[in-house]
Formats: structure tokens, C-alpha cells, sequence
């Protein structure tokens, strides 16, 4: 017996046409099935919005997470079309939103839309409902051949077909020869948690050498309730000359939790190795371990939806809730 699909269009490049003013999007989500041969699973389509992603913000977030919760009981698996440029985001925060799906959520795009005969849209499209057919409860990326856990993903690439990368974890699966294969175990709560709260007035800092402390402490009149450092390295931001530890204990004084985390791509941020960061650990940041900068982001805006104690916040943003966090 063929598996039920639920197939969720909300814009992105798969789904652009050409316009007078540049590409935009255009195709619907029967439109875009039309140009795969899903011949294996009955496929059901809905249009939720239709919006480059650069216009995606946590209120689409909420409306994706609502509408997969509504219609999971009556599918087997459910593929998200959507721009390849904020995906990670919405990824990750549908991670901690739907803590516990039974059925695979995968979210695809493409590069070039589907539309162009030499378009990634095809295979992509074709290998997400492939991989909602095969994978356990959870959400994924499927993107190029390589199947991603969604709080892991990252775009490294901007024209690339293998635009997508999986932080810090192993590839959940691999699509070759129109099959679906598993690369790692996922582990599924017994019981989904479910809860749409966040609160978006969360802001990311890029340090760069010379950064002022000014940048930091003009947050705190800028209606922001939490703040993701990117520091260098293990974790480190100025300490003499343009020192940043004052900045930071003024924000966590102001009930404002700051997450730091790492420019680096790859391994793990910690406050506890260098001396320069001793001040900080002090102060009382939160390390952001091994996440990623769009999990941590994220996954600051969902814990404050979920309690103002600033206590809570820590000990959430310490708990690994769904994978975006090496035990």
C-alpha cells in the first residue's frame, strides 16, 4: 500500500518563475509534483504561503509547525518546499517545536527552480518524499543526496547543488538509485511536545577584532531579551583595551541571557580552556557547545517562548532537546 505524504508548498527558489523584476515564486505545490515521478507514495499537496525565504520569519515558523501538528495524524510522512536560504532556521526551530514527531518532516528546495530543465529541484523534490517514506519521527533536510538532521544543517554554499552541510553530527541518511538509506540511529522521544511559543527579540553579534563594547551594551536599549555571541574560537572576545566582559555581565544584570558560541564551523565553543574567558564564565554566559549558530538562535527564541525564569533558560539552553547538542 502506497504512504500517505502530505506535500506543504511555501515558496523558495524550487518554485520561482521569471519576472520583470527577477526571479520570484510562482508554482504551487501540484505544480511543482508535476515534474516528479512519485509513483510510490499518494501524495497529497497544500499551499501554505508562497514566499521567498528571506521573508520567512517566526510567524510562518508558527504557521508551518501548526499546520504539520493539524494534518500528522492522517500521513505517514510530510515534505516542507521551501527557500534554501533560510532553511536552516526554519529547520531548526521546527526541531524544537515539534519535539517528538512520530512521522519524518523533511524540508527541501533547490538552487535553480524546478521549472529550468537543468534544475536541482527535481531530484531534491524526488528524494525528500523518498526519505518521508523511509525515515523515523523527526525533522530533516533533504538536499543533493544527503539527508540532514534539522537542527544540524547549515548552508555553506550559496550556488552549489550540495549547498547544505550536517554540523557536528553524522548524515542521517543518503538517496542512491531511487532508494532512501539510513547512516544513523535516530532516537525519538516516546512522547511529542509540542509548543509554538518563542519569543523573536533575539539578537546575533559577529565579533570582529576591534569591536566595540558599545555595540554590545546598545542592546540593552533596543528591546532585545537574549543575544547570540559568534566570539572567536573556543569562545574568546576582548579583554583589555575594548573589554567586552563588562558589556556582557550588564546584559545578564538586565535579565538578558547571552548564549556564546563560535565562528568556527566545526567542533565545539567552551568558556573553560583560556584565560581570556575566565571573565565570562564569571559573568554567567551560556556555552553553546557543539550547536550551531541557527540552532542556538532558535533554540534562545523557543526556550524564552517557553519560561522568563532566567534560571529555566539556562538549564533548557544546557539540555540537549532534540539532538542540536553531542550528549
Amino acid at each position: 500500500m502506497k504512504k500517505r505524504i502530505r506535500l506543504i508548498a511555501t515558496g523558495g527558489t524550487i518554485a520561482c518563475m521569471p519576472t520583470e523584476h527577477g526571479l520570484a515564486p510562482g508554482l504551487d505545490a501540484a505544480a511543482l509534483l508535476q515534474y516528479v515521478n512519485a509513483d510510490t507514495a499518494n501524495v497529497d499537496c497544500i499551499d501554505l504561503f508562497n514566499m521567498d525565504s528571506s521573508n520567512v520569519q517566526p510567524e510562518e515558523w508558527r504557521k508551518i509547525a501548526e499546520e504539520v501538528v493539524r494534518t500528522a495524524e492522517e500521513y505517514e510522512g510530510i515534505v516542507i518546499t521551501h527557500g534554501t536560504d533560510t532553511m536552516a532556521y526554519t529547520a531548526s526551530m521546527l526541531s524544537f517545536m515539534l519535539r517528538g514527531i512520530h512521522i519524518p518532516v523533511v524540508l527541501t528546495g533547490s538552487q535553480y527552480p524546478i521549472a529550468y530543465p537543468d534544475s536541482d529541484g527535481r531530484k531534491n523534490l524526488l528524494n525528500a518524499l523518498l526519505a518521508a517514506e523511509e525515515l523515523p519521527g523527526g525533522v530533516y533536510i533533504a538536499f543533493g543526496n544527503a539527508i540532514i538532521k534539522g537542527c544540524r544543517a547549515v548552508k555553506t554554499r550559496t550556488t552549489s547543488l550540495d549547498a547544505f552541510e550536517s554540523i557536528n553530527y553524522p548524515y542521517v541518511g543518503m538517496v542512491a538509485n531511487g532508494r532512501c538509506y539510513r547512516l544513523a540511529e535516530q532516537s525519538v522521544p516516546e512522547e511529542a511536545s509540542f509548543s509554538f511559543a518563542l519569543d523573536p527579540c533575539v539578537a546575533l553579534i559577529k565579533l570582529v577584532p576591534g569591536t566595540s563594547p558599545a555595540l554590545l551594551e546598545s542592546l540593552l536599549d533596543c528591546d532585545i531579551h537574549g543575544v547570540v555571541v559568534e566570539a572567536f574560537g573556543l569562545g574568546g572576545m576582548h579583554n583589555f583595551r575594548r573589554d567586552h566582559t563588562e558589556s556582557i555581565r550588564r546584559l545578564i544584570a538586565a535579565g538578558i541571557p547571552v548564549v556564546l558560541t563560535s565562528q568556527c564551523l566545526y567542533e565545539a565553543s567552551t568558556p573553560d580552556i583560556y584565560e581570556v574567558s575566565q571573565a565570562l564564565r564569571d559573568a554567567g554566559v551560556i556555552s553553546a557547545r557543539d550547536m550551531t549558530t541557527e540552532a542556538a538562535v532558535t533554540k534562545l527564541m523557543w526556550v524564552m517562548g517557553q519560561t522568563e525564569d532566567p534560571e529555566e533558560i539556562r538549564a533548557l539552553m544546557r539540555k540537549n532537546l532534540c539532538g542540536e547538542i553531542m550528549e
